[in-house]
């Protein structure tokens, strides 16, 4: 297992240049992501998955319905829910050991939506061209325009750490 140093470094080397690849950096986590027919009002899950997950044995499900932006926020919410919040998984009763979103405090989520807006938002590629309308850089990062919006309002606002 790689410790939370090795982790920065690696997810560092993969915010390089826009858009960020979320799927590499959940592939350096031992994170195996997929698509399926999720329910309406469910984006995403991330699960203990010993025959199909990666290495870290646990898998992102996001809903194939949804549009390509919404997946990549929801891959990077789950990898923040991963990177932040693990150490819960197995302490709640949470179906098929499943980490739903409903299932969580509004602090958590909270948490989870901060960290995914930094790894496919970083400020060091933001920065350079914030000038730039909303809708350039929404596009320019394949996040959607109310993610930008939400990222611009606060960034420096916060720092985040990752245990």
């Amino acid at each position: 297992m790689i410790n939370d140093k090795q982790i920065d470094s690696f997810i560092r080397r993969l915010q390089k240049a826009v858009p960020v690849d979320i799927t590499a950096i959940a592939k350096v986590l031992g994170l195996e992501v997929y698509e399926s027919d999720l329910p309406e009002g469910i984006a995403g899950k991330i699960f203990r998955d010993q025959k199909h997950g990666g290495t870290s044995e646990y898998s992102i499900i996001v809903r194939s319905a949804d549009p390509y932006v919404r997946k990549r926020f929801t891959v990077a919410h789950e990898i923040a829910h991963y990177l932040l919040h693990r150490h819960l998984f197995g302490a709640k009763s949470l179906v098929d050991d499943a980490m739903y979103r409903s299932d969580l405090s509004g602090k958590r989520e909270a948490e989870a939506n901060g960290v995914a807006a930094d790894l496919l938002m970083p400020w060091h590629l933001l920065q350079p061209i914030a000038n730039l309308p909303l809708e350039e850089l929404a596009k320019k990062f394949e996040v959607s325009v109310e993610a930008m919006r939400i990222r611009m309002e606060t960034i420096g606002k916060r720092t985040v750490a990752v245990s």
